[in-house]
Order: C-alpha cells, then structure tokens, then sequence
C-alpha cells in the first residue's frame, strides 16, 4: 500500500485512500470536541503584523473536522471567520469573469458529462477562428475582459496548435473599448511541452477539475478514453508547473462522490502543491453537478444541500486562505449570495455554456455543458453585487505586471497585494461603468467608486488612483493599472 506523503510526485502517495480514510474517521470522532474545535478555529483566524495581515491555515485533518462539526454555534463561527479571512486578503472585490467554449468533440466517457463520445445525438461543433473573433466580440460588448477558454479532449479536433491559435485569435481581438487582458485555460491534461506552450501564449491560470479524488470511483466514472488514466489526470498540476505555470487552479465536482472524501482530498492537494512547488492552488473552483444533456443529477446519489455546500466553501476558505475561490453560474442566485459571505472571491456573470452560445439567442443552447441557473445579464450581475456591499472587479493586472505564483503569493500572504487591488478593481469598474453599464448601473457604481476611494489608506496611491479615473471618465484613456 502506498503511504502518504505530499512531497511525493506520484498521485497515489499526496493523495492517499488510507490517510483520507483515516482523516474522514477522526473527523467524525472528534466532529464534537469543542475544545479542539475552538482550537481548530483560532488556528485559522486572520492575525494583523507589522505588514498587515497573516493566515495559518489549516491541515486537511483540522479541515475535515470543521466539515464534520454539526454544532450550530460553531457552523457559526466558521462562517465568521470564513469572511474575515476573505476580508483581511481580497477585500470587498468580486472578480468578474466568462467561459469561452471552443468545442465540444471530445474522445472521452465521462459518464456526468454530455460531450461523453457516445453522445450520439448532441450537436457537435468547433469554432472557426472567425466565430472565436465574434464570440470574443460579443464578450467584450458585454464589458468582459478576462475569459475562461473550456473545450473537449479531442487530439484530431482539438489539438494544442488549435488551442494557442483560438488564444492567439483573443488576445488580438480589440474592438471599440473592449479587449481581453487575460485568458484562463480550462483544457485536458496534457504534457509539460504543452504546458509550456500555453505559458508562452500569455495565459494566465491553468485550470482543471479532478472531478472525484476517489480513484475507484473516478475510474468507474471515467470508463474510457484518455482521462481514465487517474495518475496522469491527479499529477497534472506538477507537469504544468514544471512548464513554467505559476498559478493553477484545483476544483471537484461535488456530487460525484461522498463530499468529505472529496474536500479532504481536495486539501490534499492543495498542500501537495504548496510542499513540492512552494506555491498553493492559485483558485478553487466548487462545482455542483447540474443536469444537461443526457445527464440527470438525481442518477447520481452523492448530491449535497445548499447548507452543506455552504460549509465547503466556508471550511476551503479557512484551510486555504490566499486562494481565490470560484463560484459559476451553475448555482442560483439565492446560493450565489450565499457563498459570497463565505469566503468566495470570483464569480462569472452574463455566461454561456454552449459553443457558440454569445452569438446565438437561443437558451438553452443545443451545445450547452450544463444547466444555467443564474441567467442574469453581466450588467445585472455588476449591480447585484454592488447592492451587496461588494466591488465587481474586472482586473488583470497582476499577470500583465509579473505578480504571478511565490510574487502573488508573497505579497497575498502579508495582506499588501491591497495596495494594488483595490484602486485596480476601482479604475477597472470605472472602465466598465463608462463604457457598458446601464444609467442604474452607472448611478451606483460611481456612488460606491467615490465611497471606496476613501478607504484606499496611502495617500498617494489614492491620489493617483482618482486622477487615473477622472481621466477614464472624461477621456477615452484606457488601463491604467498598479
């Protein structure tokens, strides 16, 4: 039997069945020890230093036994602390952001997706580079200026080459005001070569879903085709980073398998990261299985609740306090709110989960990956936001100034990445009030802009970030950034 050891490159060892196991059985045994509960939670608690502000974090095992407290009062106070730790290191700014789907022709046969190959009747379709242009267009009329690029694993339809020209097709799309600024990639596993290639076309995070860190069930789940290899699809994170990746992105797909075992392999993971590369998930994503095509998520019977639900994100907030969490418009807007006081940090608004789906009026779409719950315009979602005492944030700064991987991380984890984020998402969200918003829109978000500015503490920061945005209002000038 393989032992666990997160400094091990081999997938079997930094995610270990028996330390998951013997984790999920402590949890449970200790899921009423208030003592070490209250432990647990001052651990994770957010502690001001000479710099500003630090996290410990916490073990998957201290982790896996907030998840399984049932204990009201402490639900409570991991709720709490799960805010102020979104507080102390992002602020108020809600990350915007939109999936692009290039294809859906895909080799593989996951049994919870509808681009599974034997899908005989569900249209397939590529972009040309001409529809990515108009898709990209579409986006950036929108207001978007950072994409999320998602597409089937499919080495004939697909190929790298395919991925960097659609990339190469964004980048240089420019269009009245609009442009995007930064590409996620959401793709296969691949090679480090590949990844290498990605990291020279100027993405940004590499993003990819494990979906089950159960191998029996992941293997059962993924019954043929390349991604049925759990090795190679788990060690995919090492090989990017070895391509000189900086930020990556972990996620699962809750409801595939028991929600414990995913949340502590989940945290595995990201400590696996963390000890071989010295740098943590750059995101996590918490998807929910939602109905498509031919997939029916009652067919699956490890769905969770919105409350459990809540209390994962809450509980991935605290054990890993410097990354960004992902929430997409699978979930509804009541769970959406929800989850934005527990600790999540980036949300897509106005998305379509079709090839093809901008530059088409139909919904649901016949290529759509999943159910839409919040179908909310962009404009819409911007409000929503504002109207919660959030700032929606449309900036890329940080990948266009090198403030990637340990530089991020450093200056995240000593609470001084403020200093550029806030007047950042202030002059971003000025962009997109000038140029997109609606008059509702606009009316609040200058009120909140004017209020935020106050709170920017150095002065000459604050007196650059308003000159920079009296300039974007009154002039065409465009992308100031810090």
């Amino acid at each position: 039997m393989a032992l666990y050891n997160p400094k091990s490159r081999h997938a079997e060892e930094f995610i270990n069945d028996a330390e998951i196991l013997e984790t999920l059985e402590y949890a449970e045994k200790n899921k009423h020890n208030e003592a070490l509960i209250d432990e647990i939670l001052e651990k994770a608690r957010p502690r001001k230093t000479a710099l500003g502000c630090e996290c410990a974090g916490l073990t998957h095992r201290e982790a896996s036994v907030l998840l399984a407290c049932d204990l009201p009062d402490k639900i409570q106070k991991i709720y709490e602390i799960a805010e102020e730790i979104k507080l102390a290191f992002y602020g108020n700014r809600i990350v915007i952001f939109a999936p692009l789907y290039l294809s859906n022709y895909c080799v593989n046969g996951c049994v919870y997706c509808p681009y599974h190959l034997k899908n005989k009747h569900i249209p397939r379709k590529k972009l040309t580079q001409e529809e990515v242009r108009a898709e990209v267009i579409a986006l950036q009329d929108m207001g978007h200026k950072r994409l999320a690029i998602e597409s089937g694993e499919d080495p004939v339809n697909n190929p790298i080459e395919y991925i960097l020209e659609c990339i190469n097709t964004i980048y240089t799309t420019n269009h009245k005001n609009g442009a995007i600024r930064r590409v996620n990639v959401n793709i296969a596993a691949t090679t480090v070569e590949n990844y290498a290639k990605l990291k020279d076309a100027g993405i940004g995070t590499y993003i990819l879903f494990q979906e089950t860190y159960h191998k029996k069930s992941y293997l059962e789940l993924h019954p043929t085709g390349p991604k049925h290899d759990y090795d190679y699809h788990t060690e995919a994170m090492d090989r990017a980073m070895d391509g000189g990746i900086d930020d990556v992105g972990l996620g699962v797909l809750f409801g595939l398998e028991l929600y414990k075992y995913e949340f502590a392999g989940l945290i595995m993971h990201a400590e696996h990261l963390e000890a071989v590369h010295g740098v943590g998930p750059h995101t996590i994503s918490v998807p929910r299985l939602k109905r498509a095509d031919d997939i029916d998520p009652d067919a699956f019977d490890n769905g969770i609740d919105d409350e459990t639900f809540a209390k994962i994100t809450a509980c991935i907030r605290l054990a890993v306090p410097y990354t960004g969490i992902i929430i997409s418009t699978r979930e509804s807007e009541a769970v959406r709110s929800k989850l934005l006081r527990m600790g999540v940090s980036q949300v897509s608004g106005g998305s379509r989960t079709s090839v093809g789906g901008y530059t088409s009026n139909e919904r649901p779409h016949d290529t759509e990956q999943f159910d839409v719950s919040d179908q909310r315009s962009l404009d819409e979602v911007v409000h929503w936001l504002m109207e919660n005492g959030h700032i929606p944030s449309f900036c890329t700064a940080c990948y266009r100034e090198g403030r990637t991987g340990d530089r991020f991380m450093s200056l995240c984890k000593t609470g001084q990445i403020l200093n550029c984020c806030h007047p950042n998402a202030l002059m971003t969200l000025t962009e997109y009030l000038v140029d997109y918003a609606g008059d509702e829109t606009k009316k609040l978000g200058f009120e909140v802009i004017a209020r935020e500015l106050n709170k920017i503490p150095k002065e000459k920061v604050r007196a650059i970030a308003e000159q920079n945005i009296a300039d974007i209002k009154n002039s065409n000038r465009r992308d100031f950034r810090f």
